[in-house]
């Protein structure tokens, strides 16, 4: 199997995400003396500067950290809905689904105060020096990248039309591929947070560094935003429901991971206010099915992947959700009973599983039913990104920042970024696992990984992508496991996913049948699967995918890997 690049080694650290800036920012924080936690963070910043496409500082945060000889631990950077968030209120406003843009959907920003909070707890170094990066690329500027150029340029009208703050910010003039951006009224939101807790201990100023989020300049600023009527996907103009109370009531949680056992690693994923238990209910419906090991991915695997993630995204379309009693999801008995229903032809059909009683869906159409408009929801390769850190210590950190995209919201001017609209996931129907109601955290697409093997292996990975993250993840772990391949190489390998389940974005569709999938997987391979009734989609030979990796070894070793694709993702390592 060909790789990209070398599979990196080494012994002192090593950081890999999507974008070579906050990789080499995260490296700089460990060759100067910092620990994981810290460098992740100020990844975490840069990400929101030189990625504003693909998160914000508006957005949300899951991330699972261990500390050596420890269990994963989760930590909950994903923000609530308003207070005022109920289905009643949102109906009164005449629409029938959550917009994807605007305001309507804004719920609490938590991944400022996330990170701050990953720092407190487990880091070494004070706000001022975490945030020092991306406050140099905010204020001195970097070279934007063509993606970010081509977002800007097709939302550009729509700006200067109805969002004038953002219009300001991004569109006037709008940049070309690579010149230099800045955005000052980043940097100076950055700087008033750093400045919160000079003078004071580390703790005590990541603490009022995040009331200052919480509680002070932002969140004033916040509330008094959302008084101001924005046009959304909806074709009308609303105001938000967000405060600065909603703020202030809300914090970043630390909890226990959701895990499973699996070929000789223990897979840990977040709970069910994200996808994330989807991949272990997929891995577990799979197992019995898969070969000991393969050559390559063939009409075998790809089917049977296939249909296992199908019959897994079903059940988190019916049963996952803030407070979701998911118990029983990964016991043997369920997973035989879902595994009994894949054939040697491709399902057409949404099939829950009877895990709380009869399941009940939302009520969707199949593509092509309703238009989606430009900037709307989340394109399939994802407005997301990833960051996965390791030390000389052992400390693994998988984190997964997305939301506060540019085109997903007014600009806020003072602050110099806007809200996210994670609540358009909810649904304004009663009696749902995802029913809207007040201060719940919308199940996310968000979805962080890390593996600790049976011999204390640690290693975190994830990618950007919305509903495929698991997906290409699980393409990932199949190509370790089963084809014994090493990080870079199964981040390498052809890649597929289904479009066979309930979009979690704009417009709330699906696609029955659906099979995108990489060219290069083979004629064979690829004719087999449509003779058994899978709809295709030719994504191209490298187009599926945006995974990271990065591992730490009983003996010390180190391991990192990044995905070629999009020629964006890198990782550095010493």
């Amino acid at each position: 199997m060909m790789r990209t690049r070398p599979p990196l080694q080494g012994s002192f650290g090593a950081v890999a995400s999507t974008h070579w800036l906050a990789s080499s920012s995260g490296m700089a924080v460990l060759e100067r003396g910092g620990n994981a936690a810290d460098a992740a963070a100020a990844a975490g910043f840069v990400l929101h500067v030189v990625e504003p496409h693909l998160n914000g500082p508006g957005g949300d945060l899951p991330a699972i950290v261990r500390l050596p000889g420890q269990e994963p631990q989760v930590l909950c950077g994903q923000g609530v809905t308003p207070g005022a968030a109920t289905i009643e209120r949102m109906r009164a406003e005449g629409i029938a689904h959550i917009p994807g843009t605007g305001l309507l959907a804004a719920v609490v920003p938590g991944a400022v105060p996330a990170w701050l909070t990953l720092v407190r707890d487990h880091g070494t170094w004070a706000p001022a020096d975490v945030l020092a990066f991306a406050i140099e690329l905010a204020e001195r500027g970097h070279r934007v990248l063509p993606r970010v150029a081509r977002t800007i340029a097709g939302r550009a009208d729509f700006f200067r039309e109805h969002w004038a703050a953002s219009a300001a910010l991004w569109a006037d003039p709008a940049p070309e591929a690579w010149d230099v951006v800045r955005n000052p009224a980043l940097a100076e939101t950055y700087r008033r947070l750093a400045d919160a807790g000079r003078g004071m201990g580390r703790e005590a100023a990541c603490d009022a560094a995040i009331s200052a989020w919480s509680e002070g300049f932002v969140a004033e600023a916040v509330d008094r935003h959302g008084r101001e009527a924005a046009m959304d996907s909806s074709g009308d103009a609303h105001q938000g429901l967000l405060t600065g109370d909603d703020m202030a009531a809300w914090r970043p949680t630390w909890e226990p991971s959701l895990a499973m056992p699996w070929r000789g690693t223990t897979v840990h994923k977040a709970g069910a206010w994200t996808q994330g238990p989807a991949l272990l209910e997929a891995l577990g419906i799979l197992e019995p099915l898969l070969p000991e090991r393969a050559d390559a991915f063939d009409a075998d695997i790809v089917h049977a992947a296939a249909e296992a993630m199908k019959l897994a995204l079903a059940d988190r379309d019916a049963w996952f959700g803030d407070g979701a009693d998911i118990s029983g999801l990964l016991d043997d008995a369920y997973l035989a009973e879902r595994r009994a229903l894949i054939e040697q032809a491709a399902s057409l059909e949404l099939r829950p599983g009877a895990l709380r009683g009869e399941p009940r869906m939302p009520v969707v159409g199949t593509a092509g039913a309703a238009p989606k408009e430009a900037g709307t929801g989340e394109p399939t390769r994802g407005d997301t990104c990833h960051i996965d850190v390791v030390d000389k210590d052992g400390m693994v950190i998988s984190a997964t920042p997305s939301g506060g995209w540019l085109q997903s919201s007014p600009t806020i001017a003072d602050l110099g970024f806007c809200l996210g609209t994670r609540a358009q996931m909810l649904w304004l129907e009663d009696g749902l696992a995802t029913s809207l109601a007040p201060r719940i955290r919308p199940r996310t697409t968000l979805s962080p990984t890390m593996l600790v093997d049976d011999d204390g292996a640690t290693a975190a990975l994830g990618t950007p992508g919305g509903d495929q993250q698991d997906q290409w993840q699980l393409t990932m772990l199949l190509g370790m496991r089963v084809l014994g391949l090493d990080p870079q190489a199964a981040i390498d390998a052809p890649s597929w996913h289904v479009t066979h389940l309930v979009s979690s974005f704009e417009p709330r569709v699906w696609e029955p049948g659906g099979l995108h999938v990489e060219s290069r997987l083979g004629d064979d391979v690829l004719a087999e699967l449509a003779r058994r009734g899978h709809v295709l989609t030719d994504a191209g030979a490298w187009s599926l995918g945006r995974l990271s990796f990065a591992s730490h070894e009983p003996d010390g070793t180190i391991r990192a890997a990044s995905n070629a694709r999009d020629e964006q993702g890198y990782a550095a390592l010493r």
